[in-house]
């Protein structure tokens, strides 16, 4: 929000500032000290002045309270006003704060003469002294004139002493974007940035209603529940190369997705068949591909009865940006953020942390793995169980996909009320064991890992077969799932993840026993 030159001052000015008050404080029990005893002092000489007077000089008591008060207070006036001088001169030097470049002579000289004001109030002071004061006006007129001159002076001077200042600021900042540290902070990349046109402003604008910010405030708390994995800041800017109602969101410096709104419209979502008397203006909705219509706030009420979905225009981005977030959380996971999850971990199981990295497992090997899970959408919230099962399979081998399989395996609790809450039926689409067999025939074993290897037209044979059972499902409004045995599930994954990445592949090792699960197809070949 701010440049480096004015953080640069704010701090500056905040230390400045903080040194001040802490050597005000010093100052200011120095000075309180002096002021104390001098009153002490008073009073002894005022009290035993008077036993004196009475006693040993013999004067009634009377007499000798007036005369020792007289003497007391002159003698008090005297003192105090060295005391006095020292204690200015004293805080002057203590509180100059020690962040000033200059001497002290050109600090006080530069703080009293800064306000031209203070020699109209000087020197007005003295003419007034030499009125009402044996002084004179002789005296204090000249004194007291010069100093008012002197004040009309510096009130015209700040004009012409400006333009060299700025001079010199601006030739400050040339240099400073001249030297390489101004080159290196243009390298960093923010792990995701949302940019927008200027005519939705109002959408970030707290001032003009707008609450985007709240919004991805509670997209990171609700992501952070559902998978596990803490949302970098999101980096929020106007963009004037946009059109005015475009946004995009980009991850890494990469556009993810890209969208259009229209603030003064609604986002109203046909139930399935489209009735004619609602007018808008045809699309599509952002996150999930769906035809929508933007419509008018005075259609939202009749569109509403005839049973579409009427979303606001924030509601619609944050929608589109939290479902981009959770297709690519895999990527905001790095080695680094890897490192503050095992050691959030370790606080409360620091003999399990122990037992998995850095011995057998690498961070970049856990990264790898829980990059695995999120990347099909499964949570590493239990994080756990996950570490449970790289302790035991940690030792035998070091294959991150086979870590994966063991531990997708031990969420199977987990992933089993993913796909069926409330003890529903899990409808699938089973692999024949024919396509499991050339599957598993296909898979070839290198130094470097294992990977499937098969003939283009049988793997296209096979994606086709999936393609129309996931259609048919997608007809009878089922969540298509593909269901196989553990041995060739992460092969089918790799086989499924360019065409089908949002189709979850599941094994029977991670589905509960007491789960329900009717086969509605089976993928098969000729």
């Amino acid at each position: 929000m701010i440049s480096e030159q004015e953080a640069r001052k704010r701090r500056e000015k905040v230390s400045s500032e903080a040194d001040f008050y802490g050597s005000m404080d010093g100052a200011s029990k120095f000075v309180k000290g002096d002021a104390i005893a001098g009153i002490i002092i008073t009073l002894i000489n005022l009290v035993f002045g008077i036993v004196i007077g009475a006693v040993q000089l013999g004067l009634p008591l009377a007499e000798a309270a007036t005369r020792f008060s007289l003497l007391t207070v002159g003698d008090g006036l005297v003192s105090q006003i060295p005391a006095l001088l020292i204690s200015t001169a004293t805080g002057i030097v203590v509180t100059r704060a020690g962040a000033s470049d200059g001497s002290l002579s050109q600090d006080i000289s530069k703080q009293l003469l800064a306000q031209p004001k203070m020699m109209y109030v000087t020197g007005g002071t003295i003419i007034v002294l030499g009125l009402l004061t044996p002084i004179g006006i002789v005296i204090t007129l000249p004194v007291g004139g010069l100093l008012i001159f002197a004040g009309y002076k510096m009130s015209r001077t700040p004009v012409e002493e400006k333009e060299p200042l700025e001079e010199l600021d601006e030739q400050t900042q040339a240099d400073e974007m001249k030297s390489p540290e101004s080159v290196v902070s243009l390298l960093n990349v923010d792990p995701i940035e949302f940019e927008f046109g200027y005519g939705l402003i109002p959408l970030a604008d707290s001032n003009q209603g707008g609450d985007l910010l709240d919004r991805i405030v509670m997209i990171r708390r609700q992501l952070a529940i559902e998978l596990g994995l803490v949302i970098p800041v999101v980096r929020i800017r106007d963009n004037i190369q946009l059109q005015p109602n475009e946004y995009r969101l980009k991850i890494k410096g990469n556009e993810m997705a890209r969208g259009e709104l229209l603030l003064d419209h609604y986002l109203a979502m046909s139930p399935g068949v489209e009735d004619d008397s609602i007018e808008g203006i045809d699309t599509v909705e952002p996150s999930f591909g769906l035809p929508a219509k933007w419509i008018t706030e005075g259609m939202k009420e009749q569109a509403e009865i005839f049973g579409y979905t009427v979303v606001d225009p924030p509601s619609v981005v944050s929608t589109h940006i939290t479902e981009v977030i959770k297709a690519n959380a895999y990527e905001l996971l790095g080695r680094q953020e890897t490192k503050q999850l095992i050691d959030h971990v370790k606080e409360s199981y620091p003999i399990l942390v122990e037992e998995v990295t850095p011995n057998p497992l690498s961070v970049g090997e856990v990264q790898k793995v829980l990059g695995k899970l999120l990347r099909e959408n499964v949570s590493i919230r239990n994080l756990p169980i996950i570490f449970e099962t790289l302790a035991d399979f940690g030792k035998v081998t070091s294959d991150t996909d086979l870590l994966t399989e063991y531990t997708r395996q031990a969420l199977a609790r987990q992933i089993t009320n993913q796909y069926s809450s409330n003890g529903q039926t899990l409808k699938v689409v089973t692999v024949s064991g024919k396509v499991e067999k050339i599957i598993a025939d296909g898979v070839q074993t290198t130094e470097h890992g294992n990977y499937l290897s098969i003939d283009p037209s049988v793997s296209q044979t096979i994606l086709e077969s999936i393609a129309n059972q996931v259609e048919q499902l997608s007809l009878m409004e089922q969540t298509p799932i593909v269901l196989c045995s553990p041995a060739v599930r992460m092969y089918i994954r790799q086989l499924t993840e360019r065409y089908f990445p949002q189709i979850p592949i599941l094994s029977y090792n991670e589905l509960e026993a007491n789960v329900e699960v009717q086969s509605v197809g089976v993928v098969n070949i000729d």
